[in-house]
């Protein structure tokens, strides 16, 4: 499987990459080895916990390193009428009478709570090059469905200000 990403998202994930190798990975090897001094391991929560943090960034450091080999660049730069990559995008929800604001990312950057969804979401795919006025069905699965109408669109490039997610 391949990763559709910008170039902003390799650069930022391999600036987190190098931080952690070489600044967090050190610092955490050493608290390990510290808490370890503390007495008895199989009570020992400190060892533990040093040892939890140290696995966490093992772990994201690995992720990390399989998101960059499997990736494949995509642009941010879109039609100027279009809806693209890294656009907020105003549309009104016509079965809830609201009006929301999207910003479609990649999916190294998504947060549904705070309105950035992934172009590779239910929502992000149907408007993707979408213009404003258009009205786009978003099939959410087999038996329910809903439709939007697109009311603006403000163009935007990935310029970093949407940090990477973590876990």
């Amino acid at each position: 499987m391949h990763n559709e990403l910008t170039q902003k998202d390799l650069q930022m994930m391999r600036e987190e990459l190098d931080c952690r190798r070489i600044t967090l990975r050190p610092q955490l090897l050493e608290a390990v080895k510290e808490a370890r001094g503390f007495g008895d391991l199989s009570e020992n929560f400190e060892y533990k916990a040093a040892k939890q943090e140290k696995n966490r960034n093992e772990g994201r450091i690995r992720f990390l390193e399989n998101m960059i080999r499997t990736a494949v660049v995509v642009s941010d730069i879109s039609a100027s009428d279009a809806v693209g990559l890294y656009d907020k995008v105003t549309v009104y929800l016509e079965e809830d009478d609201e009006t929301e604001t999207y910003q479609v990312v990649t999916t190294m950057r998504q947060d549904a709570l705070h309105g950035l969804i992934s172009k590779e979401s239910p929502v992000g795919k149907a408007l993707l090059g979408k213009k404003a006025g258009d009205r786009v069905h978003i099939q959410v699965n087999d038996s329910y469905g809903y439709d939007m109408v697109i009311q603006s669109i403000e163009k935007a490039r990935d310029d970093g200000s949407v940090p990477l997610n973590s876990y």
